[in-house]
């Protein structure tokens, strides 16, 4: 297997308790030849400074500062444009990483030909305790994941061609699902891997914990980005949800 240059996109609003922790994960994967580029997007300067310290430690980066707090959406997008490897990952400025999570997946894709690949994980606290793990499915299609999204952005790895043509939709929340079943039904080859390789931490302030923000988004995305009528995005969104509940850990 060759080994081709991972961009590692994390974008950062406020996490300074847990952003060293995951810097940490990124310094001790087994796979080297990666780049990591942060979105600083905060008004707020204060944990500016100490972060890029830490930064410069890495052999490859880049810092990017928002004029102003974006949304991890744009930021997302704004980094993307500056990547320069042939592979994309992304990483929550929370969540965590197993050392071996980008070569495993690296060799997962080479071996079946996939544009993009994600894996089972953990959910953990802000103490670190295992809350649950998430567990992917053995296949995927668009059908299955309009009703449950099982993929976490922090386990995901997708080539970066792709996004020379698309990019995440702009909304606050699910911003991540409505790009999935977009590649999805583009023919995009997703390879579930039903392995443990992340850690998603569940914070009670995250945005990303807001029922009823990601029920409004999720609405968003069924009814303005998948053009579907008013009553089957309803119907969608009631599927999803409930779908979200029963796997809730």
């Amino acid at each position: 297997m060759t080994k081709p240059l991972i961009s590692i996109i994390i974008t950062y609003y406020k996490k300074k308790n847990f952003i060293l922790k995951t810097f940490k994960t990124i310094k001790n994967q087994t796979y080297k030849n990666y780049e990591l580029i942060f979105v600083y997007d905060d008004e707020d300067l204060t944990d500016l400074k100490y972060i890029k310290k830490y930064i410069a430690t890495f052999k490859k980066y880049k810092v990017i500062v928002n004029k102003k707090n974006y949304g991890v959406a744009r930021s997302r997008n704004i980094a993307i444009k500056s990547a320069k490897g042939k592979y994309l990952a992304f990483i929550d400025s929370d969540d965590m990483w197993s050392s071996k999570k980008l070569i495993t997946q690296l060799k997962f894709m080479d071996y079946s030909k996939a544009d993009i690949s994600y894996t089972a994980y953990k959910v953990i606290d802000k103490k670190n305790k295992i809350l649950g793990i998430r567990n992917v499915s053995k296949e995927i299609n668009y059908k299955k994941l309009s009703k449950y999204c099982e993929i976490g952005l922090s386990t995901v790895i997708i080539k970066k061609k792709f996004f020379k043509k698309h990019k995440f939709p702009e909304i606050k929340t699910q911003e991540d699902f409505a790009l999935w079943l977009i590649l999805i039904k583009k023919g995009l080859k997703f390879l579930p891997i039903k392995i443990v390789l992340s850690s998603w931490r569940r914070t009670d302030n995250s945005l990303s914990s807001n029922i009823l923000q990601k029920i409004l988004d999720a609405f968003k995305v069924f009814y303005c980005i998948e053009k579907k009528n008013l009553i089957i995005s309803i119907i969608s969104v009631v599927i999803l949800s409930i779908n979200k509940l029963k796997n809730y850990k």
